[in-house]
Formats: structure tokens, sequence, C-alpha cells
């Protein structure tokens, strides 16, 4: 059972989690839990080592940021204790979770089951710092934003857990953001494919790396709300589900840049040139356009990022403006990405059309397109975001 920040976000909360987890012991399951930080802490830890160092030191970065699920997990392990239930906390050194030494952003590699295995026989309920593991160096790792998830999965596999349930503030998994548009409907079962394109994609619920791990080790997993006792959403394998609909649902991301490189000489190595220096400094480009010159000498290169990274990739390329030869640099930062999402596209012709059709009888321009077997996206102007979901949503009859 893995309870998110909001889930834990307040004492009354805390408490409120304690008695699920006693409920659930109380009719004869053996638990492991797993906790985030509550909500808010972590970014607020972040906030504090930005203003000593915007560089700051990425070792020391995890030492600091995986302390928030030191907190949360002492407290609800305090909690169960006094409900009369044997609980202890566990960080991630003290199981120990290996992982590898990418600090910031590490891989799991190994959990120790013996430990945890011993203190569950005694009748224990262990609550495990989520987000959190231990280098070949002996330091404090972290998973990346949203680890707690990955930290879930991961036991649910090395502990061959009967189940995998992840605790948030919503219902489950919804067709589209619901707090930007209130026509939006729970997803009863979603493939790990789906999901996995629906949370890279902007849905917030689960942390990309998470879901590939549980389609990688074939895990389901069934996300649900702590305050709701409704059945919630389980992400299963693409053969169990019987496809209605063809789209499954819309997500949006609204922190993407769009950079242009004007005039660049259209010739062999130049995309490459282009990008090096970018993957290099570990930036994920999106979208990638080219478009030739009539003259087929130039040619105009259109890509997107992140948006925080917008200025460390404009640093980057005006420092190989040299070779690269490009007439001027555009760049926007006020654009979102849209995307439908569903594993029935595959076998369903016409799409396309219908998601361009929609988006321009609400005089929304695209900027730029992407697509794979299951999932279409559109950068769009970032003003236009709320009524491109819900005029997707609309089209392809997800109200």
């Amino acid at each position: 059972m893995k309870f998110g920040g909001t889930s834990v976000g307040s004492i009354e909360k805390i408490q409120k989690v304690a008695n699920i987890i006693k409920k659930k012991h109380e009719e004869g399951n053996e638990i492991i839990v797993i906790v985030s930080a509550m909500f808010g802490v972590t970014n607020d830890l972040k906030r504090k080592s930005d203003s000593i160092s915007r560089n700051f030191d990425s070792k020391e970065l995890d030492v600091l940021l995986s302390s928030g699920e030191q907190i949360s997990s002492s407290l609800l392990s305090g909690a169960i204790i006094d409900l009369g239930i044997k609980a202890r906390s566990w960080m991630g050194w003290q199981i120990p979770i290996l992982t590898n030494d990418n600090y910031t952003s590490s891989q799991i590699l190994k959990i120790e089951t013996s430990n945890i295995l011993k203190f569950i026989s005694e009748g224990g309920i262990p609550i495990i710092a989520g987000f959190q593991g231990i280098s070949p160096e002996d330091r404090i790792t972290t998973l990346g934003r949203g680890g707690s998830d990955l930290s879930a999965v991961a036991i649910a596999k090395f502990f061959e857990t009967d189940s995998c349930e992840i605790y948030t503030d919503v219902e489950g998994i919804f067709t589209t953001d619901p707090s930007i548009y209130e026509k939006a409907k729970k997803i009863d079962k979603i493939s790990y494919e789906e999901m996995l394109e629906m949370a890279s994609l902007g849905a917030k619920v689960m942390q990309p790396t998470a879901v590939q791990a549980s389609m990688i080790n074939d895990i389901p997993v069934h996300v649900r709300s702590v305050f709701s006792e409704k059945s919630g959403t389980t992400i299963i394998s693409q053969s169990e589900i019987d496809y209605k609909k063809v789209v499954t649902g819309v997500a949006y991301s609204k922190n993407d840049a769009k950079v242009t490189l004007v005039g660049v000489a259209d010739k062999p190595g130049v995309a490459a040139r282009i990008f090096e220096p970018l993957g290099k400094n570990n930036i994920n480009i999106d979208m990638v356009i080219q478009s030739a010159a009539s003259d087929g000498k130039k040619t105009d290169v259109t890509f997107t990022i992140k948006r925080n990274d917008l200025f460390k990739t404009l640093k980057l390329i005006e420092k190989d403006s040299q070779y690269l030869n490009y007439e001027k640099i555009i760049h926007d930062d006020k654009v979102s990405k849209v995307s439908i999402i569903g594993a029935g596209m595959v076998a369903n012709p016409g799409v396309v059309y219908k998601m361009f059709s929609a988006l321009g009888c609400e005089q929304i321009n695209i900027l730029a397109i992407s697509t794979s077997e299951i999932k279409i996206s559109v950068l769009i102007q970032e003003d236009m975001t709320q009524k491109a979901v819900k005029a997707l949503h609309k089209k392809f009859e997800l109200d």
C-alpha cells in the first residue's frame, strides 16, 4: 500500500491512513506500506537548496530531499502504534534498497527482503520511506520526482506481493484532468501502455518510470482514493481489456517550450550537430520538425523541450553557433502539449482527421505534431489548452 503526499498531507489525514491500514491488517493481510513526503514538503526543501545555490551538489540534494519521507514514515508509524498495532519506520538504507549512483534519478537494482519479512512474521507493519535508496558508495539516493510510486512497484516485485495499491486524493485515473473539465470520468481499467503514455504526457497520478516498471514486470497496479470507498482504476495488461472506445483519455502538459533554428544549412550531419550538446547535457528532445526551403539550401529546425531547460538549451546552441551557421533562433515558452491516447487507435483509421477537425472548429492552431501507435500529440498555444481538452474529450465521446 503506497500513500502519496496529499494522502499524508496533515496529521488528520495521517490518522485516517492509519485507520485504513488497521482495517486491512485486521482482515488478515500482511502489509508493506510506502509513503511519500507530506504534500509540499519536497518543494519547500528544493526551494531551500536553490536559495543556497542553483548548482547545489546532487549528492547533498538527495540527502536533503529524502528527509521528507523520513518525517511522514515516522508520523504514520506512530499513528499505527497508537492504534495498538506493531509498526516501525524504515529508511531506504536500513532495508536496504540498493540503487545505482545516478543521484537525483537513481534506478533500483535490488531490495533485500529478509529484515522486512522477519518484521512482518512478528506481526509488524513496516512503514517504508519511499523515493529513496542507497548507492554503492553508501550515500543516500533518490529516484526522481514522484519516485515513491517506483518504490512501491519495486517492492511489489521483490517481495512478490499479491497486489500493489497506490492511494491518492482522486478516485482513480480519469479520461482527462477533472480540475479543468468537469465532464471527465473515471476509467475502470487501463493498459500499462496507455497509462505510460498518459503519465509521460502530463497526467500526474503516477510516475512514468513506475508505470514502465509495472509493465515490464507485469505487476497489476490499483489506483484508488484515500477519501473514498469506490473501486478506483486497475492498470493491467492490454490483452485483458476490451476496447469499446478508440480513445481512452486526453492528457496535457504546460511545461513545454518550442525552439526554432531558422535558416540552417540543409546538409547531412547538421541535425546531429544541433542535438549532440543537448543530449550530453541531459536535455530531452520531444517533437522535431524540419522544413526545407524551396531552394533546397536552407532549412528550419523546430523542436520542443521542457520549459525549465530553455535557458540552458539557448546557451548551448549559441555556444555552438559558429558550427551550426543558422540565421536566427526563435523560442516560445507559452506553449502546451495536448494528446489523445488509446490502444483502440491502432485498428481505427480516421483518428487524425477527427482530432484535427475538432481543433480546427475551435480555431486552435497546431504548431507541431508527434505520433505513435497509441497516441497523437499536438503543440498549441498555452492559453488554448482548456478549450482543446474539452473539444477533444467531446469529439471522442468521453464526456
